[in-house]
């Protein structure tokens, strides 16, 4: 059985029309008449015609491709995002190309490049520090831009992600109200605004709460440090800030790290150290006592930011610029945290 492709060509002499008249069909253009339109569509389908997308975008401006731009896709959230974008784009006929990041500025500004030069009618990015003249371009040649999970401030480009404010304020008064009041927090040292502002809330909150922020008792750590290092590093800190009841971790990774600190430290959760981590994983559900952590809502974030950006390649030209979309996440309380007043009691 030959695997050659079908091409126009052949379709017009099995169904002995023009080539022009199976182009205007399968393209959706012209009025041909509905019983030969059937028939030519019947046997595309019936051969597995796949049309050229490059070409159809090059004669068309329209690739029907959506350029997806984030930190990591092999990631939990990022994967869950993912599978939401791209179900939903698939209902009105649109592909995913999905690019990674890792943080890397030229690593970003590589791919959105690449995909410029790829015809993709529209993009949802993670942004980074040094990636607004990339984005700007793509806007000023008018192909729509929806950024989540981050946004740049001062930009009027549409955004969606989770309430990283409040949801870190809301994590770190739990523990104060569970009786903890000597908080740490561990958190990556990167120029991004959602860690920006899960340290805000953390700072916030103590104060609104009247408990003195200690910077000895913040840990940074650089996003690229080698796993071993990191959890070493945290080891550390931990031994350093022995009056520290309980550590917000602000992303999963420092968390999941961070689990394997306390383990190797033969500390107790949450009898010698609280615990609560951003961004919820089915390791902190599993592992005993089980962890308190911030929950974000994946499947909003992604619907929404796929449905603004496909109201702009709708045909929908209002402004959108100005769409900001900041979702609330939920606390998803575990043992972690248990109250430190009826614990002491208990010991």
């Amino acid at each position: 059985m030959s695997t050659k492709k079908i091409s126009i060509k052949d379709i017009a002499k099995l169904t002995s029309t023009s080539i022009t008249t199976v182009s205007f069909v399968l393209n959706g253009k012209g009025r041909i008449s509905k019983e030969i339109a059937k028939k030519i569509l019947d046997v595309a389908a019936k051969n597995g015609y796949e049309p050229n997308r490059m070409a159809i975008g090059l004669r068309t401006g329209v690739s029907k491709v959506i350029g997806l731009v984030v930190e990591t896709i092999g990631g939990p959230f990022f994967g869950a995002m993912a599978k939401v974008i791209e179900e939903e784009a698939e209902k009105e006929g649109y592909r995913i190309i999905y690019c990674s990041t890792n943080n890397n500025i030229q690593k970003g500004q590589d791919v959105i490049r690449m995909l410029s030069q790829q015809l993709v009618d529209g993009y949802i990015i993670t942004p980074m520090k040094g990636l607004e003249k990339e984005i700007q371009k793509l806007l000023a040649n008018e192909k729509p831009v929806v950024l989540i999970d981050g946004y740049f401030p001062g930009l009027d480009i549409p955004h969606v992600l989770v309430d990283n404010y409040n949801s870190s304020y809301n994590a770190v008064e739990h523990l104060v109200n569970a009786g903890y009041k000597k908080i740490g927090l561990i958190t990556a040292d990167i120029d991004l605004i959602q860690l920006h502002e899960r340290t805000l809330g953390y700072k916030e909150a103590l104060k609104a709460c009247g408990i003195k922020e200690n910077k000895k008792m913040i840990l940074k750590l650089s996003f690229d440090t080698d796993k071993n290092d990191a959890v070493n590093a945290i080891k550390t800190f931990i031994e350093q800030q022995k009056q520290m009841d309980a550590v917000f971790f602000t992303t999963n990774y420092l968390g999941i790290m961070g689990l394997q600190s306390i383990k190797e430290l033969g500390l107790n959760i949450p009898g010698d150290l609280a615990m609560v981590s951003f961004d919820d994983n089915e390791i902190f559900n599993l592992y005993p006592p089980g962890i308190t952590t911030i929950r974000q809502p994946t499947y909003e974030i992604a619907k929404s930011a796929i449905d603004l950006l496909l109201s702009q390649m709708g045909g929908e030209k209002y402004d959108i610029s100005k769409i900001k979309l900041q979702i609330p996440s939920k606390l998803i309380e575990r043992s972690s945290t248990h109250n430190k007043g009826s614990r002491l009691k208990n010991q």
